[in-house]
């Protein structure tokens, strides 16, 4: 199954920088790869949507590989973020299908599919480095980080500097203001002041947890 999905992918490679994911895209790939239609739409139910999907997924799949042979414990926290993050962009071989698919998400109808994969990377580079949060930050650290990957792969949809060095300057300066909210964060909570005003809110947020299945959302409200 795994195999004829890629299969179908790696045929609509040749299609979707000119009819985008579309059904004609479909359509063309299961007779590339020939798979029979019925079957092709049977694995990609809502067509070329679905297989906008699996594209991204496969490289949310192959980031992961890669990372695991990183020497990531010579490297600080924040630079293996941003080098998860960098790998997630450098194992797409095909700039035009993620361009494609960044105007099939920006649809209102598909909107909350491509929220939703930007969460499931998100989600993916926390789980890879070993994040074991179950409050509040089990959110924050995904909802930033799905920001500070779409906005990089925007950047990177338009930039031509050799090497992609500029994107990968962009990337380090958005991880480096994650890194001063974080620094203001500890402050807040270290300063007595600020922790007093700031105590309703945050026993609030002591009561989040993070989805029981630890992957998706809403979270859990907790009584203890």
């Amino acid at each position: 199954m795994t195999d004829t999905k890629d299969a179908l992918l790696d045929a609509a490679m040749m299609h979707v920088p000119f009819d985008g994911w579309s059904e004609t895209t479909l359509r063309a790939a299961a007779r590339d790869a020939e798979v029979p239609l019925e079957q092709a739409r049977a694995l990609f139910p809502r067509g070329a949507v679905d297989m906008a999907l699996a594209f991204h997924k496969r490289g949310d799949d192959q980031m992961a590989a890669a990372l695991r042979d990183e020497p990531l414990e010579d490297m600080r926290f924040r630079d293996r973020v941003a080098r998860a993050v960098r790998l997630r962009i450098e194992v797409i071989d095909d700039k035009e299908a993620v361009r494609r698919g960044t105007t099939l998400f920006a649809l209102p109808q598909h909107a909350a599919d491509g929220t939703k994969a930007l969460w499931a990377t998100a989600d993916r580079i926390w789980r890879e480095l070993g994040d074991s949060s179950d409050d509040i930050n089990w959110y924050t650290k995904r909802a930033t980080l799905s920001g500070v990957y779409g906005s990089t792969v925007l950047y990177w949809l338009g930039n031509d500097s050799l090497g992609a060095q500029d994107t990968w300057a962009f990337l380090d300066r958005r991880i480096d203001d994650v890194m001063r909210i974080e620094k203001v964060k500890s402050a807040v909570n270290a300063n007595p002041l600020t922790r007093t005003l700031f105590a309703g809110p945050n026993w609030l947020a002591s009561k989040v947890r993070a989805p029981g299945d630890m992957s998706g959302y809403p979270g859990r409200w907790t009584d203890g």
